[in-house]
This record gives C-alpha cells, structure tokens and sequence, in this order.
C-alpha cells in the first residue's frame, strides 16, 4: 500500500473541495480557486473535512498514481491556504533584477537585459538581489522559478548566476599556475 496515497488528505475550515464527473476536483480557499483533472483509474471520495484516494488494484501503476493523486490533491489544499514561495538569489558583480508592472529585468552580463512577464496567477517581487516567486499553484511556482533561474544558472568557480536561496553550490578550484 503506498504510504502516501493512503493518508487522507485533511480540509481546513474555510477551504471548500467539490468533486465533479471525471475526477475534476475543484479546490476554493481564502487565497483563490484551482481546478484539475485527476487521473481516471484513481478512486477519489470527498468526506467530511478530509479527501480519501483509493486505487483499484496494486498494478504497478496504479501503485505510483495513488501517491501522485493524493499529493496533487493536497498541494491544492496548501496552496489556497498559505500559497507556495520560491526565493532566487542573484549573485555576481552587475548582476540585478528590477519590477516594472508586471515584468521581471534581470541583468545578467549579456549584451541586452532579459525581460520576463509573470505567468496568470504567478507575482514576483524584486528585494535587493533577491526575486521571490509567490503564487497558489506549486508546479507553477516552481516551474517559473526554474526559467528564471536557467536564464544565468550558478557557475561553480566564483558563484555567479542566479541560485535558489537554499541551494549550495560546490566550489571548485582554479587552475594553478606554473611551478
């Protein structure tokens, strides 16, 4: 039995879970709505104040889409509860980010500065040489950040480039000179 997948799933108060025909589950909170299509095979069922996803039988992948369904379901639930946050760092000499509406600058030490503009449902604040991904859907929340971040990814010899703030980069040592 999967571990994850067997957990219900708990609903705070003020979060509203409606399921619908074909597994779309529609998940309300104080800080906005998602909606997803959950996989057909998965057995989902809306109780009082908690969801429960079984599955039909213990092929492989139902075993996997089991644990897949009951984290989507919850990440729903934290994220129209307290939302999800990415914090990027910005490392490197000229290196910065500045906010103008809706569009993210960062200037990376390219010839031109990288412009980038929010995703619905995503906001990005600029702090300093930080940028603070915010948003209530998870994968979006990371996926932006992931595209910011490959706009100039860390190097490991002076530590330049855009880092995830709990992020380490290994350091590596420069070439010695002659003896």
């Amino acid at each position: 039995m999967s571990r994850i997948g067997k957990l219900p799933v708990i609903v705070p108060a003020g979060v509203d879970v409606k399921l619908e025909g074909g597994n779309v589950i529609t998940v309300k909170g104080p800080k906005g709505t998602l909606t997803r299509a959950l996989s057909q095979e998965m057995t989902v069922k809306v109780e009082e104040g908690r969801v429960v996803v079984e599955r039909p039988s213990d092929l492989k992948r139902h075993k996997a889409l089991h644990g897949l369904t009951r984290a989507l379901i919850h990440n729903m639930v934290v994220g129209v509860t307290e939302g999800y946050k990415k914090v990027l760092e910005i490392n490197g000499v000229g290196y910065r980010a500045a906010k103008a509406g809706n569009k993210l600058t960062l200037t990376l030490g390219y010839s031109h500065p990288v412009e980038m503009t929010d995703p619905q449902g995503i906001t990005t604040t600029v702090d300093g040489n930080k940028v603070v991904v915010e948003g209530i859907d998870k994968e979006k929340v990371g996926q932006f950040a992931a595209e910011i971040r490959t706009k100039r990814p860390p190097e490991p010899y002076k530590g330049k480039g855009i880092k995830y703030a709990d992020e380490y980069i290994r350091r590596k040592v420069g070439k010695a000179g002659k003896k």
